[in-house]
């Protein structure tokens, strides 16, 4: 009971430390509310008022029939330029997309040849030169089929493909952008919280405070781990209910309390990382660098940007070792697809197996630390 007693004492003590740190509190609370809806409507869904311009070297009835064919949403009013000025154009970033209608376009186009429409395209957009360009080809296509044929024609596919999406009917990308957002923040801000708690210890010399009263590193450790993930389990929560449900209008199909429970063991891994990070980590700079340079794979090869199975072999091997691949894996099941318990046990197990793992080495870790500075 007397070590319950101390590790619920202490973690009350870092709850305490970190409410009188308004920077802190302040990088949690925009982390799971601003920053998960910038995550899900930031970024566009389809093409968005992409800047286009248009050499019309021909000046045909063709020529500006294309040119009028490119309508807001999906393009500003192409701009009409010389021929001299797309090169500019596009190394100044003025414009994402350059069109030159040739010469003699519509006289090669009656005639029966193919003539080249040169279109130039500032990849550095990605987010929209690749589906920009699809676009515009099939615009470019179309109008040039009506004026030949004096009618749109549409062609009939001989086999009628019946399309079912499930999860994501409509295909929103908000619905994707704003879970993952929140799973990353969970991951990010644990190990940040706790790192940062015991390299502030240090710094400020609380850490020999504690040595000399009866407390043990296990205590100290678990501590820190049970506040500092009560502290993000509680603005995940938040932001599940009210930003992502409420505000983005995510429709979240599984069981969130379920989810919790996955998030909690998840924290318990991560915490434990933190941990270990700070004692790897002589100040906060240090660990700064550190965080960079583990945060950064957990993030991009765990499976929530990129699926799993486009990966090398060697990493989805390797990733296995890490707690967000059965993290990431767990919630989109239970959020996206109201999976069940008896679809994520394995997953659970998992995390909770990686969580002891690192506990454990984290706590070795600590004791070294905390009886080097003795």
């Amino acid at each position: 009971m007397r070590q319950i007693s101390n590790i619920f004492n202490l973690g009350i003590k870092e709850l305490r430390s970190l409410w009188r740190d308004p920077m802190m509190l302040l990088l949690i609370f925009y982390a799971f509310s601003l920053g998960i809806y910038l995550a899900a409507s930031g970024v566009p869904e389809t093409l968005h008022k992409a800047a286009i311009a248009i050499v019309d070297e021909d000046q045909s009835q063709l020529s500006r029939r294309i040119s009028s064919a490119f309508y807001a949403p999906y393009f500003t009013r192409p701009a009409m330029i010389g021929l001299d000025e797309v090169d500019p154009g596009l190394d100044a970033g003025r414009y994402t997309f350059g069109i030159d209608l040739p010469l003699n376009l519509q006289r090669d186009v009656l005639a029966g040849r193919q003539p080249i429409i040169q279109l130039n395209v500032d990849a550095t957009r990605m987010s929209q030169a690749f589906t920009g360009g699809g676009y515009i080809q099939q615009i470019i296509h179309s109008e040039v089929g009506e004026f030949m044929n004096g009618t749109r024609v549409t062609s009939v596919s001989p086999a009628d493909l019946a399309i079912r999406v499930r999860f994501n009917p409509t295909l929103a990308q908000s619905w994707f952008g704003a879970v993952m957002e929140i799973i990353n923040n969970v991951t990010m801000l644990s190990i940040v919280l706790t790192g940062a708690a015991l390299i502030r210890e240090r710094e400020h010399g609380t850490i020999e405070h504690l040595l000399v009263m009866p407390v043990t590193p296990f205590e100290i450790m678990a501590s820190k781990v049970w506040a500092m993930g009560l502290v993000v389990l509680a603005a995940c929560t938040f932001s599940l209910y009210v930003i992502v449900e409420s505000v983005v209008g995510v429709p979240i199909e599984g069981s969130i309390p379920l989810f919790l429970v996955g998030a909690g063991l998840h924290l318990f891994a991560t915490t434990s990382m933190g941990i270990f990070m700070g004692t790897v980590a002589r100040s906060m700079p240090q660990f700064g660098l550190l965080l960079m340079l583990v945060l950064l794979p957990l993030m991009l090869l765990s499976g929530g940007i990129t699926p799993r199975e486009s990966m090398p072999e060697i990493v989805q091997n390797l990733m296995l070792a890490a707690p967000t691949t059965h993290f990431v894996k767990m919630a989109q099941a239970i959020l996206y697809r109201g999976a069940g318990l008896d679809v994520v046990w394995p997953d659970f197990v998992a995390i909770l197996a990686i969580g002891a793992v690192f506990f454990s080495i984290a706590l070795s870790r600590f004791r070294k630390t905390i009886g080097a500075m003795a």
